[in-house]
């Protein structure tokens, strides 16, 4: 080091020296100290021109030695940074996953140096760092515009791009010319003058097809390979079938594919559509090729043109969007079609972020749905109606004139929806016990309502009140409070509200969760009135919290009173009976009675199997008919249940118990339970109160 220091020292002084005289003689001042004293000294005797290329000579190797030096000088340099660096480059060298990190950091400081003009949109979260302003504005607007990434779209090379037929226009015509071109007929469009929802414009499509089999794709998917082949296939096999390709998923925002397991296609009470398990019939098949038997349908569909005309195609009378995939689904299988869904044929489908056309998609498909229920759900159609949170009656919504699909399935003399549920959709589970629903409010303050929260601690709220689902309460016959939407399924359970048993703060839990530990489920309530726990006492209240707002609270009663927002109000007593608990006929059908026994041991009396059931009066004569509807919750975690019975009523006592299936009661007619569990001792009978709601 002390070398090189010394080198660069000698270096510097010799190069400032030589620059010196080199200005000098430029001057014609080093001319004359050449001539003057120093020639003397020097004892050179030449003459000046000798002289002058004397120095000359001298000057130029003065020049070549300083440049030899300076060379000498950058390997020297050269060769002491190699040595500083050393170290770094060996430990980069055995450090490449750290090497790689920083690259990133780097590349990422730079990205965020571009600024981001739409920092919250959800088109720029994971794709578009690399775009200018320009770009990004352009992207954005048509994203807006159409719901998905068009502008990333249009990059695609042209056999793979995706554009919807409304944004192509005069393109798609001249596509549609060009391929006609070399087969004459083969592709059609037809426009609509104005918009008229999903299924109009799929039943127009249908109406001019000539094909044995018509395919209604949405027009943002994209087929893959052999997609046709199986479609074709089964359909051959069964003309009855409706069939749908397996979805995949391309992202709306970077157009990246995700396959999705296979699945089956169902809905909830809402009529929402949704993927569901498989069915364990189908997995014993240890066949993967193997059609898949399925509720209903996505509304990518292929069937057969004159079948599908003739069941009624689809439900012209939907609107907008939502819900006709369902119609369509419920009408095939109550009308002797099937539903199936096909493992070997895949599309991918492009699921906007948005509808351009319908930015709030609840309104369209609320009336869709009510106008299914009415059409094809029977009894059970008040389940669509309290899922919406909408009266049974005077719904004020229009579903339009609905004769006509009616007598449509008169003619196709259609099933129930009662066998579908039996016999397709098992995992639908309709509840008859619901005597109040919607929101429910305080008289402290009815600007807010009881809403399910979302606190990781299960705690129900007091909310500023408002239209979505976590404010649903449902208050069943049995004095359970059902809280959130409504599930209402054999594989997924409601919360109930439920009272721990210490401390003032109640909890949701799922239902059977909460009877297996132990909390207090059951409350008694009638509208205008407290919330009172059967077991404990307390009520359910709400006080002023210390930051602002209501607490839910359990107390001692202070009065308080609730209401909630619709009851079953309807005059006679078997209309509320009938509205509470389904259909007197669907009851009598099935052959459901009350069976009502003891412990055997003197104890309380319960119940192995508590159903829908016609009981016989034993006591006091029933006001009007001798025999009526009573109302009991089958449930194996009901402890105390309230029967609703409008009229007065004395139950038999019971004699004993013979084990599952043979409980009497005195005067009761042949026990039929079909349906109860085995060993389910479910509720306490004789010595209740009966009152009416």
């Amino acid at each position: 080091m002390r070398s090189v220091r010394r080198v660069l020292g000698l270096g510097l002084i010799l190069i400032f020296t030589l620059n010196l005289l080199l200005i000098f003689y430029a001057k014609g001042i080093l001319q004359k100290l050449v001539l003057g004293d120093i020639q003397e000294s020097l004892h050179f005797h030449s003459p000046p021109s000798e002289w002058n290329r004397t120095v000359m000579e001298r000057l130029s190797h003065l020049e070549g030695d300083l440049q030899h030096l300076k060379e000498r000088m950058k390997l020297a340099m050269k060769q002491q940074k190699n040595e500083d660096n050393t170290p770094e480059r060996v430990r980069d060298e055995n450090r490449p996953v750290q090497k790689a990190v920083e690259a990133k950091e780097i590349e990422e400081k730079k990205r965020k140096s571009k600024e981001l003009l739409f920092p919250n949109s959800v088109l720029f979260k994971k794709w578009g760092e690399d775009l200018s302003e320009a770009e990004q504005k352009k992207a954005e607007h048509l994203f807006q515009e159409f719901g998905y990434n068009v502008y990333l779209s249009d990059q695609l090379p042209l056999d793979l791009f995706i554009r919807l037929a409304g944004e192509l226009k005069a393109h798609l015509d001249e596509k549609i010319k060009l391929y006609n071109q070399k087969s004459p007929g083969l592709l059609k469009i037809v426009w609509h003058s104005e918009r008229k929802g999903l299924a109009t414009a799929r039943n127009t499509g249908r109406e001019v097809a000539t094909a044995d089999v018509v395919a209604i794709l949405d027009a943002h998917v994209e087929v893959n390979v052999g997609w046709a082949e199986p479609i074709l296939a089964r359909i051959q096999q069964d003309r009855t079938v409706i069939v749908s390709p397996v979805f995949d998923k391309i992202h709306f925002d970077t157009l990246e594919l995700e396959k999705y397991a296979l699945a089956v296609d169902g809905f909830n009470w809402e009529l929402w559509c949704r993927y569901d398990s498989l069915p364990k019939a189908w997995i014993d098949l240890h066949d993967v090729t193997a059609p898949v038997k399925s509720p209903s349908i996505m509304g990518i569909l292929a069937a057969n043109r004159l079948f599908l005309e003739e069941i009624g195609s689809l439900d012209g009378g939907m609107l907008t969007y939502g819900g006709e995939n369902v119609e369509l689904s419920l009408r095939a299988w109550q009308c002797g079609g099937r539903i199936e869904v096909l493992p070997c044929s895949r599309v991918a489908h492009l699921e906007r972020h948005h509808k351009p056309y319908a930015l709030d998609l609840s309104p369209p498909l609320l009336r869709n749905a009510l106008r299914v229920a009415e059409i094809w759900m029977d009894e059970h159609k008040d389940m669509v109606y309290m899922a919406w949170n909408m009266p049974l009656q005077n719904s004020g919504i229009d579903i339009g004139d609905i004769a006509s699909r009616k007598a449509l399935r008169e003619k196709l003399k259609c099933k129930t929806f009662d066998w579908y549920l039996k016999n397709v959709y098992p995992v639908l589970k309709p509840i008859h016990s619901i005597v109040g629903y919607g929101r429910m409010k305080n008289a402290l303050d009815e600007s807010v309502c009881l809403d399910k929260g979302t606190s990781p601690n299960k705690s129900p709220i007091m909310h500023h009140c408002h239209q979505y689902s976590s404010q649903n309460v449902y208050y069943h016959l049995t004095g359970e409070f059902y809280v959130g939407p409504l599930i209402a399924e054999t594989d997924a359970e409601d919360h109930c509200l439920a009272d721990p048993g210490k401390g003032e703060k109640p909890i949701l839990e799922p239902c059977s969760k909460a009877v297996r530990n132990g909390l207090y489920i059951h409350w008694d309530f009638k509208p205008g009135s407290a919330v009172i726990k059967r077991a404990t006492g307390r009520c359910l209240e709400m006080k002023k919290a210390t930051l602002g707002g209501y607490l839910l609270v359990l107390q001692t009663c202070t009065a308080q009173v609730w209401t909630i927002q619709h009851t079953l109000s309807e005059t006679g007593d078997q209309a509320n009976v009938q509205r509470a608990s389904g259909s007197l006929a669907s009851c009598r059908r099935n052959g459901f009675y009350l069976q009502c026994c003891s412990d055997g041991g003197g104890g309380e009396k319960k119940c192995v199997c508590a159903c829908v059931c016609t009981v016989a009066s034993a006591g006091a004569p029933l006001k009007g008919a001798a025999n009526r509807q009573v109302i009991l919750k089958t449930s194996p975690s009901v402890h105390t249940p309230t029967a609703v019975f409008f009229g007065s009523l004395h139950l038999p006592q019971t004699r004993h118990c013979r084990g599952r299936g043979e409980e009497r009661t005195s005067n009761s007619p042949t026990p039929l339970c079909p349906g109860c569990e085995e060993g389910g001792k479910i509720q306490v009978l004789v010595g209740l109160s009966l009152r009416s709601l």
